[in-house]
């Protein structure tokens, strides 16, 4: 049975549920006329071991927490949406436009899926979505299809947790499709004929999703995050590691042109941090290298920042001057209009794109 609970479906309302290798987020979002107000707000730590590189490894503690963070926060639901942060393969593919359902179903799930992933086709859970025809340079007319796929052993591992906790899913997707519903309307700004770059910054990782007109034609998992910054910061400054956050608030990276390098006279943490920023633009540069190699007719035309590491101050200059594109930083409490009771800091507000995303799924 495929696992990937259909990403494209809707069913009765729940809450989202964001897990992370450091934190599990809860949204409850209420729509209010035309307006959408976050009705709850919940989060919890999650201990060292418990998710590791993208799966749970401990689904009994998992499924614990799961239970305690909607308890001591008063929320009773049985039904919810979540996402699997990053590893996902998504590709679109062009298949012949004559093709019945069946045969459609047969070639994108068996045949082409086999192409496109980079582990055996009978170890992944596979969707697809058909999105819009056109005509090939041949005159041949096709059909693009949204190709969406995870490892098995990842998807079993949320299901597995969620059915511990008593709790059913109504769709599992993946953490992009859940930050681009929360930044929909700021995707509207670009043509056709225009990609943005969105840069998930997660805790132990960073998922790159090159976006059309709403829609993620390539994506990208590359193993830098806050959780890389952090230890490099803690070592250059003789602090011990630690996976609280706290380090990276109010930290900035120095305006000015630092295209070079880490210039002499700067502290060592500063220099620590930027030189883990500087793989992160030279692993981004190569990810949107990639996408434009494809042959795509195609131009990326703006940056994204998201996720907790987008908190660091000058972090979209930093990125611009690096790769010489626009760069800018979501906020995902004004990208959705979103009513809030209690006042948030940026730092806290950066890192709800994803748990918005999927709360806003279940209104």
């Amino acid at each position: 049975m495929n696992r990937l609970k259909s990403l494209f479906s809707k069913k009765s309302p729940g809450v989202g549920i964001e897990l992370t290798p450091e934190r599990i987020n809860i949204a409850y979002l209420k729509k209010q006329g035309q307006k959408i107000k976050l009705q709850t707000l919940a989060t919890a730590e999650i201990p060292e071991g418990v998710f590791v590189e993208g799966q749970i490894v401990d689904s009994a503690t998992m499924a614990e927490i799961i239970q305690s963070t909607l308890a001591e926060n008063k929320i009773k639901v049985k039904k919810a949406t979540t996402a699997v942060p990053g590893r996902a393969v998504t590709r679109v593919i062009p298949v012949p436009a004559e093709l019945d359902d069946n045969e459609l179903r047969e070639m994108v799930l068996n045949q082409e899926a086999s192409l496109y992933l980079p582990f055996p086709r009978d170890e992944a859970d596979v969707d697809y979505q058909k999105l819009g025809f056109f005509v090939d340079d041949d005159g041949i007319e096709k059909v693009q299809v949204l190709l969406v796929a995870v490892k098995k052993d990842i998807t079993d591992s949320y299901t597995e947790t969620f059915a511990q906790a008593g709790i059913s899913l109504n769709v599992l997707e993946t953490s992009s499709f859940a930050l681009i519903r929360t930044i929909r309307e700021q995707l509207r700004q670009f043509t056709s004929q225009e990609a943005a770059a969105i840069v998930d910054i997660q805790f132990d990782s960073t998922e790159i999703s090159i976006v059309v007109d709403g829609i993620p034609h390539f994506s990208r998992t590359v193993p830098l995050g806050t959780s890389q910054i952090q230890n490099a910061l803690s070592r250059a400054m003789n602090l011990p590691g630690s996976r609280n956050a706290d380090l990276l608030q109010g930290l900035s990276v120095p305006p000015g042109p630092i295209a070079g390098g880490p210039k002499g006279g700067m502290n060592p943490g500063t220099a620590a941090m930027l030189r883990v920023l500087g793989e992160l633009a030279d692993e981004l540069r190569r990810s949107i290298d990639f996408y434009l190699n494809q042959g795509e007719d195609m131009e990326v035309a703006q940056l994204l920042l998201a996720g907790a590491g987008s908190a660091i101050g000058n972090l979209d200059e930093f990125f611009a001057q690096r790769l010489g594109l626009p760069t800018s930083v979501v906020d995902p409490v004004d990208a959705l209009a979103i009513e809030v009771d209690e006042e948030m800091s940026p730092a806290q507000r950066s890192g709800l794109a994803t748990v918005l995303g999927l709360g806003l799924r279940e209104v």
